[in-house]
């Protein structure tokens, strides 16, 4: 084991992962616990906040345990998703960014307000963001008064010791930030009845949050989950499109500065992301398609359950003949949506045929977001794609049939590899991130 490691944490959706690697990302532990969701009705979901900081803690000490100088701990993880922080209380429980709740706040603020969403905070006006859950919460009674927001990432590092501060590209996900001022948005704070304190202040990912007693590392919160990710693998140019394949398919394109008004305005009109980059002074277009969550469903209707039966799908897709992904009709791939829907008009399909023509579905909407994404930024002419789907050899074979010239990298764990280099960052008092990451880390692909 290496006398110096960094520790990454991923607070994710599915799992609360941590690991520690070496300064040019070479993974030498590693821990995951389920994210401890207490689902309600409606598809509503819940987190105990005090339960998940303990969590947090316990995989920091477990990947910590090996006897190597820790230098840095980086948390990352899911942006929407946070508390309501009052003398250093916690005033409710963590909402999933993907609950339902805040849906009926919309309709119910002024139109004006929700006119301007999408060009001045570069959202769709979705309850996915911050904003709307804490409408709801109001609704239910909270004052919010003389309180904090922090998102999950940010909480986590208060409770192991680091200051209360916001993180930018974080905070650009909630609904609070007017991107291109990069301050917090004054009339989504006037419509909460809360002041300039609500948000706290405004930190870059990197920079140090204090010292984790135990070991004596230097804490930062590392940033959204995704960009997180999308430096591991060194995507960080305008020319490079990173692509995570989880749960939902994510769709990373960097880009130099900030898109003016009328392209947040348009793009956000498609459910496209226009937001401020955790690299300062850098801007990034974010889109999604439920992908991933379209071929888990596939598998379990199929009765694939395990990895054999993954890997004989993957070798049963790649043997059709070409266009027999065209025999059955699948919807549900858009980001809104995520409701497998299947129509089969002719006989002879087999589970094969249903897996391809569902990579097939998500191709097109793959394509689509790029070609409005191009319409603005231009076209890429690489990409990276990482996440589990990404192993499977039909799914790489359907990749290469839109993305520009893509790599694939064999490491399922970007998001916390990019937070334990984060951190070392912040452990080496390095204020350029970017150039920290490149001259430190050697991603490996094929």
């Amino acid at each position: 084991m290496a006398d110096h490691l960094n520790v990454g944490i991923d607070i994710g959706s599915t799992w609360v992962k941590a690991l520690a690697c070496t300064v040019d990302g070479a993974v030498e532990q590693e821990a995951r616990r389920s994210t401890p969701w207490v689902s309600g009705p409606g598809g509503t979901a819940e987190l105990d906040a005090e339960h998940l900081t303990s969590l947090a803690a316990e995989l920091l000490a477990e990947v910590s345990a090996g006897g190597a100088t820790i230098d840095g701990i980086g948390v990352s993880g899911m942006a929407e998703s946070g508390v309501v922080l009052r003398d250093g209380r916690v005033q409710a429980p963590i909402i999933a960014w993907f609950d339902p709740r805040g849906a009926a706040e919309i309709p119910r603020t002024p139109e004006g307000f929700r006119a301007e969403v999408p060009a001045v905070t570069g959202l769709p006006v979705t309850a996915m963001a911050s904003f709307w859950k804490l409408r709801h919460l109001q609704a239910e009674g909270l004052d919010l008064r003389g309180a904090q927001w922090l998102s999950v990432p940010e909480l986590v590092v208060h409770r192991l010791g680091g200051i209360v501060a916001a993180e930018t590209s974080l905070l650009a996900r909630t609904g609070l930030l007017d991107q291109e001022a990069g301050r917090p948005w004054s009339a989504a704070l006037d419509l909460l009845g809360v002041d300039a304190d609500f948000v706290p202040t405004m930190r870059t990912a990197g920079s140090s949050w204090g010292v984790h007693a135990a070991t004596g590392a230097t804490l930062t919160v590392a940033g959204h989950d995704h960009l997180v990710a999308s430096l591991a693998a060194h995507v960080t140019t305008a020319d490079t499109l990173y692509v995570s394949m989880g749960t939902a398919e994510a769709l990373v394109r960097p880009i130099d500065g900030l898109l003016d008004r009328a392209s947040r305005e348009r793009l956000a009109a498609d459910g496209i992301d226009v937001l401020r980059h955790l690299l300062p002074g850098r801007g990034v277009i974010l889109a999604g398609v439920k992908t991933g969550l379209l071929l888990r469903r596939v598998l379990q209707l199929v009765g694939v359950n395990d990895a054999r039966g993954r890997e004989a799908m993957d070798a049963a897709v790649l043997a059709l003949p070409a266009g027999a992904e065209q025999s059955l009709t699948i919807a549900g791939a858009h980001n809104d949506d995520g409701v497998l829907q299947v129509r089969a008009d002719v006989d002879g399909l087999s589970p094969a045929h249903l897996f391809a023509a569902t990579l097939a579905h998500a191709d097109d909407e793959v394509a689509r977001l790029l070609g409005l994404i191009d319409e603005v930024a231009g076209p890429a002419t690489r990409s990276v794609v990482s996440g589990g789907w990404s192993r499977m050899a039909s799914v790489q074979a359907a990749r290469r049939r839109v993305l520009p010239d893509p790599s694939f990298s064999p490491r399922s764990e970007d998001t916390a590899v990019g937070a334990a280099l984060v951190g070392a960052c912040a452990a080496a008092g390095d204020p350029d991130l970017g150039a920290f990451i490149r001259a430190t880390h050697h991603p490996h692909t094929t």
